[in-house]
């Protein structure tokens, strides 16, 4: 039996990529209305109202849904699917009835200002716990095929430093030590060091990163801050392949990295570009309970 627990609810889809061709079936079986801005018709699509203006999208909606990467600093969505830009600005947020909830993967601040502005609830899914967790596995998956395409040894063996030991660092630890590599952690709190040796890595602090970074063959970093600027970067070995996992700007300092003839990657949102029906998966499991939370409708209790 298909559950019911959207039903009565009008759902408007922004943009997206291959995950949101898996999530919007999976929000009309669960009785949505659902609104598309961004798709051409395609089979999937065939339970939704396929829409070209955003104003007319958003209006008398009860939840908008902007992809995992949200918008760039002009407020342009992706839309891989869309011939034209789709531009998300404050006249169409204007159009959003207060009631509504806006669920997005990552905000630029602009947009939690407007949120702010005209009382409406924004809600980032990047971090939800168990998004970010299943999340890591795609991202690490996709993180280790970079790094066999980049190397020219096999991660058997190589010296791998993971810097930032969250729950994308330890899904990453897990699946390099499981390939044989000897496995480096960087961590500041003594917790997740401790983690680290339980699992089998050598646990290193931030403050030793300089003394020990020259050692590492591929460097993961998953730290959105600049961590991996010049002065760390002139201790890589020019041999080194960096991959950066964190969201933008990233934590290096790609210009220092160049000039240096290291190879550095920048590879946000793994999880749409190697597995987008895993990640797609992903979120036709989270949002319709998100949905329900957020607007006060309390847990479904049908299963689908």
């Amino acid at each position: 039996m298909r559950s019911q627990a959207l039903a009565g609810l009008t759902v408007t889809v922004l943009g997206g990529d291959d995950r949101e061709l898996v999530l919007i079936p999976a929000l009309a079986a669960q009785g949505a209305t659902v609104r598309v801005v961004g798709f051409p018709r395609l089979p999937q699509l065939e339970v939704a109202e396929l829409v070209s203006d955003l104003q007319q999208a958003v209006r008398g909606a009860n939840v908008i849904i902007l992809p995992m990467p949200g918008t760039d600093d002009e407020g342009v969505i992706r839309a891989v699917y869309s011939p034209t830009k789709l531009v998300l600005t404050e006249e169409t947020l204007r159009c959003i009835p207060r009631h509504a909830v806006i669920f997005i993967g990552t905000a630029r601040p602009f947009l939690k200002n407007w949120a702010t502005r005209y009382g409406l609830k924004l809600v980032e899914i990047a971090e939800e716990d168990e998004v970010a967790v299943l999340n890591s596995i795609p991202t690490a998956e996709g993180a280790i095929q970079l790094a066999m395409q980049e190397l020219p040894t096999t991660i058997h063996g190589a010296q791998a430093f993971v810097v930032g030991f969250g729950r994308i660092g330890q899904t990453l630890a897990r699946g390099l030590l499981g390939l044989g590599a000897r496995v480096t952690a960087v961590a500041r709190k003594p917790a997740a060091l401790a983690r680290a040796y339980e699992m089998g890595c050598r646990p290193l602090p931030f403050a030793s990163l300089p003394e020990a970074i020259a050692e590492a063959e591929v460097i993961f970093n998953t730290v959105p801050a600049m961590i991996l600027d010049a002065s760390l970067l002139a201790r890589v070995s020019p041999q080194g392949v960096i991959i950066d996992l964190a969201s933008a700007p990233g934590g290096t300092d790609y210009e220092a990295a160049a000039a240096l003839g290291i190879k550095a990657i920048f590879a946000p949102g793994l999880p749409g570009k190697v597995a987008p029906r895993t990640a797609g998966e992903i979120l036709a499991r989270v949002i319709p309970r998100l949905i329900r939370e957020h607007l006060g409708l309390g847990p479904s209790v049908v299963g689908q």
